[in-house]
């Protein structure tokens, strides 16, 4: 009778090429050592973190605080031993805005100081001004025409007020199994797998404004900003999106084109102090509000990501890539958008460098610029590098790229790994995150996603993943707000997640054969 079981399990493995394929290797003691490293006392990343954001945030690219954190992050990478730590240049941005100075109040008929920040790419007022409020809501050209000729020396409120969003759940939480185990289906496939929002991410409803719109925004917005200057609005109000005293940011007021005519200053304000001035001017009761802002154009030269490498034994078996953007929107210090991100990407390399891991292929650490602009940064390094998707000829490194990770989704420790519709990954990473499955981390999914730089790689057909992460407050309250400051970060999530991703640079860095990849894309028009 054993004799019989072992001729048929050897005929099985004959007709079955699959069944005799090893599993996937896991390095259990560099597992262990990875993770007492990366929590409590040794941990650097809140440290990171908090220079990031606390001393250096906001990062607008091109800013002074964006030059000023890359300064600080080459220096740190340096003192931990990293190597070919260097500013890549990727070509000019354009003008890049720095705010100094805002205060903002209602005199009349009260007093109210208003919560709220200057938009991007404003100018300032050039001193304190007072003036009376009006509404003029512009979505259209016969509202250009209405308004002609009404707008000199007013403060102008050009969105029509929206409730407040009633928080009748709590802003911070976590992914539950239901909604993990859902995203472990693959979506029906009559409708494909394009990108989706992150898991937790629901979409906010935009304020409404006449600078967002459809694929017209840009020229719709120079258009609406050239009239708003020539009227001679003194101060152009927006309302944010945010909960609660948050102010939501969305594209901003201007643009880093330095060939566009910059608007009036421009400013956003919580959507409670909005809608109280728009209440007041309803019921025909004068309001009076007062600005003072300081704020100033950057004409710089080329924008520029960070790169370091740790260097492989056998350079030759290839390159690893993790990273996140290091630029930010300005209402707050940037802290979950992305300092938390960048943290993490600098710990996974601070780890790996400390305990000194062998690894074959050299991994390589990009702290990219441009990305709240539309992963500007990672679409020209990808272009340099790898190939461009518009003609998808292969550069030097492109054979060379096992993968590479993104972090960028907030503070939130990590769930799993979304597979950007890569079937073959799926036994390797089910492998990787094993000795993780205690720390939260078990859940792949077939699904896309978008909107951040792994999506510049996949686009040319390598290997490229955002890891599914806890929204917590990301949503809610953090994303692109006045509230995304350092205390939205937790400790424990953030070292859990550097962890994670030093985990997966060292598997994909010491793996016998490169990470499988999808059908090479054909070139995009």
């Amino acid at each position: 009778m054993r004799k019989t079981v072992v001729t048929v399990v050897a005929a099985a493995l004959a007709v079955c090429p699959w069944a005799q394929e090893k599993p996937e290797r896991v390095d259990l003691e560099a597992a262990h050592r990875i993770r007492n490293e990366a929590f409590g006392a040794n941990s650097k990343v809140m440290d990171t973190a908090f220079h990031l954001s606390d001393v250096y945030g906001p990062r607008l690219t091109g800013s002074p605080g964006f030059k000023a954190a890359a300064d600080w992050a080459i220096g740190k990478m340096k003192e931990w031993g990293l190597a070919k730590i260097k500013q890549e240049p990727w070509g000019p941005f354009g003008r890049s805005w720095i705010c100094t100075h805002f205060a903002a109040e209602m005199k009349e008929p009260d007093f109210m100081p208003l919560i709220g920040f200057a938009q991007p790419w404003s100018p300032g007022t050039g001193g304190p001004i007072t003036a009376e409020a009006m509404m003029a809501v512009i979505n259209t050209d016969d509202d250009l025409e209405r308004f002609k000729g009404k707008l000199r020396g007013k403060i102008v409120l050009i969105a029509a007020p929206h409730a407040s969003e009633l928080a009748v759940n709590p802003m911070a939480r976590r992914l539950s199994d239901a909604e993990l185990a859902a995203a472990m289906a693959a979506p029906d496939p009559q409708f494909g797998n394009p990108a989706e929002l992150p898991l937790g991410f629901p979409q906010r409803p935009p304020a409404p404004s006449a600078r967002r719109g459809g694929p017209d925004t840009r020229v719709r917005r120079a258009q609406l900003n050239k009239f708003l200057s020539d009227e001679g609005a003194l101060v152009v109000l927006s309302p944010g999106n945010g909960p609660d005293g948050g102010t939501v940011m969305g594209t901003g007021a201007g643009s880093q084109d330095p060939h566009e005519d910059p608007p009036p200053p421009s400013v956003l304000i919580t959507n409670e102090h909005y809608n109280r001035i728009a209440r007041l001017i309803e019921h025909n009761i004068p309001v009076k509000l007062s600005f003072d802002i300081e704020a100033r154009f950057i004409e710089r030269g080329d924008a520029f990501n960070v790169t370091a490498e740790i260097p492989g034994a056998h350079p030759e078996t290839g390159l690893v890539m993790l990273g996140g953007h290091l630029d930010s929107w300005t209402g707050g210090t940037g802290a979950t958008d992305n300092a938390a991100g960048a943290a993490m990407a600098m710990e996974a390399m601070r780890i790996l460098k400390t305990l000194d891991l062998k690894m074959a292929r050299t991994v390589r650490v990009a702290l990219w610029s441009g990305e709240e602009q539309g992963m500007l940064g990672s679409q020209a390094y990808v272009r340099d590098h790898f190939a461009d998707p518009s003609d998808m000829d292969p550069r030097a490194e492109y054979a060379k790229l096992s993968g590479y990770f993104n972090i960028d989704n907030g503070a939130g420790k990590i769930r799993g790994v979304y597979l950007q519709d890569n079937d073959m990954i799926r036994p390797i990473f089910e492998a990787w995150l094993d000795p993780f499955r205690d720390l939260g981390a078990g859940t792949l999914t077939i699904r896309a996603t978008g909107s951040t730089d792994h999506v510049s790689f996949d686009a040319v057909g390598l290997p490229a993943f955002q890891f599914i992460q806890d929204p917590l407050e990301y949503a809610a309250r953090s994303h692109h707000s006045n509230m995304d400051l350092y205390d939205r970060l937790q400790a424990g999530d953030l070292e859990q997640a550097s962890a994670l991703l030093a985990w997966f640079v060292y598997n994909t860095a010491t793996r016998p054969a490169m990470l499988p990849r999808k059908p090479v894309p054909k070139p995009e028009n």
